[in-house]
């Protein structure tokens, strides 16, 4: 099969000319891995934070990192040769910096990849990095085109399962979906599904596409269905994220904790401490038996030893070499400042304290998934986020430790 760009035309035909496609209005049976879904000028817009939230925290940087789709897909059933999806995106622009490529949308069939596709039209926020200003200006709809899918077979409106996973990266409001043959929603495959909540490495920075970021390979070599709450710049211990996690239904739920802490500069150990005990025993208030796995940072040389905060290096932006370094003194941890080494240390000791009386939390060293020989091996790009070969690497390790028999979320564990 093959898929391709077109731009957005409400006259559409078949390719023998008859008009023949079938028009399925986009609403939340439709949908995997959103939280909300918010219905606007132009269609619906998938959100990975509930409402309630948005209006709480109305933050910028927020507010575009839970509206990108990270994880979310389209599943339905159909016998349909041609599928064609109507968005909206909003695409990032970094002034001096050169045009980030355009989101990826992926289709699998049956589970397996079929398809890539791109919609070049859409909106365009330009963010300069030097005064964190944000500039919007508006575009028009585009269109994505997956064409010569199989037909399967089967007995209902639908031969196969067909997911469509969202750009990780681009904001997509969803405007129409049409088929050549009738759509329903996918069926309930009985999976257990895992919750999982990180920081821009868990929302997918840098990945190759929507079914490449880590914790979607993991999910697929965990046999498990994805919520992605991985939010670019805000796994910061939010009280308003624990009580999310502590209110979507979840058979397993696992909380990456650290970098962002460090990078943003954003506590001391003295708030630290209790702020990670507030977000276990939220989230365990919803949860109580629910296997439950917290997980240190991966390495990232800059900050092992060095507080944050952690800003852009903008040297060599125009060339598309966008590094970060950290800002802090290696001195201050005397005076609380935090570093990935001593996170990594608090965290081991508090599931430690608290498994004495939950033997359903676990704990794993983010150094399992990316350490020092990794990092030789596969430096991170801008010494902050990992490229597409290492997200693989820490999805599979992942799935090969926590997914397996001896797993903190081995089947039977939930």
């Amino acid at each position: 099969m093959h898929s391709e760009n077109t731009s957005a035309d409400p006259a559409h035909s078949t390719a023998d000319g008859t008009t023949g496609w079938i028009t399925t209005p986009i609403t939340a049976d439709l949908l995997r891995g959103a939280i909300d879904l918010e219905r606007t000028e132009h269609g619906v817009l998938p959100h990975r934070l509930p409402a309630w939230v948005r209006a709480q925290y109305p933050d910028g940087q927020l507010a575009m990192a839970e509206s990108q789709p990270s994880g979310v897909r389209l599943a339905f059933r159909t016998r349909a040769t041609t599928v064609e999806l109507d968005t909206l995106p909003t695409k990032r622009v970094y002034t001096g910096a050169p045009p980030r490529p355009d989101g990826v949308y992926e289709l699998l069939v049956d589970g397996v990849l079929a398809g890539r596709g791109s919609v070049r039209d859409g909106n365009t926020l330009t963010i300069d990095m030097t005064t964190g200003s944000a500039e919007l200006r508006t575009g028009p709809v585009g269109t994505v085109r997956f064409a010569g899918l199989p037909e399967g077979d089967g007995d209902r409106a639908g031969g196969k399962e067909v997911e469509i996973w969202l750009p990780h990266n681009e904001t997509t409001e969803l405007v129409a979906l049409r088929t050549d043959a009738p759509v329903e929603p996918a069926t309930d495959r009985g999976r257990r599904v895992w919750l999982h909540h990180g920081s821009s490495i868990s929302h997918g920075s840098d990945a190759a596409g929507p079914t490449a970021i880590w914790p979607a390979l993991a999910a697929s070599l965990g046999g498990v269905e994805l919520i992605n709450l991985g939010l670019g710049g805000s796994a910061l211990l939010d009280p308003f994220t624990a009580r999310t996690l502590r209110d979507i239904p979840a058979d397993l739920i696992s909380v990456k904790i650290g970098i962002n802490v460090v990078n943003a500069d954003a506590m001391r150990m003295r708030a630290f401490t209790p702020a990670v005990h507030g977000f276990l025993d939220t989230i365990r208030e919803g949860h109580p038996d629910t296997p439950l796995l917290v997980v240190s940072p991966i390495l990232c040389p800059i900050h092992e030893d060095t507080p944050g905060p952690s800003a852009p290096d903008l040297a060599n932006m125009s060339e598309g070499q966008l590094r970060f370094v950290a800002m802090g003194d290696p001195a201050e941890k005397a005076a609380g400042k935090l570093t990935l080494r001593v996170i990594r240390d608090e965290l081991a000791r508090i599931v430690a304290q608290r498994a004495k009386e939950d033997p359903h939390l676990h704990h794993l060293d983010g150094l399992r998934l990316y350490g020092e020989a990794d990092f030789a091996e596969l430096p991170l790009p801008d010494q902050l986020h990992p490229d597409a070969a290492t997200h693989r690497r820490i999805g599979e390790r992942f799935a090969e430790q926590v997914f397996t028999a001896e797993g903190a979320f081995a089947a039977g564990k939930a």
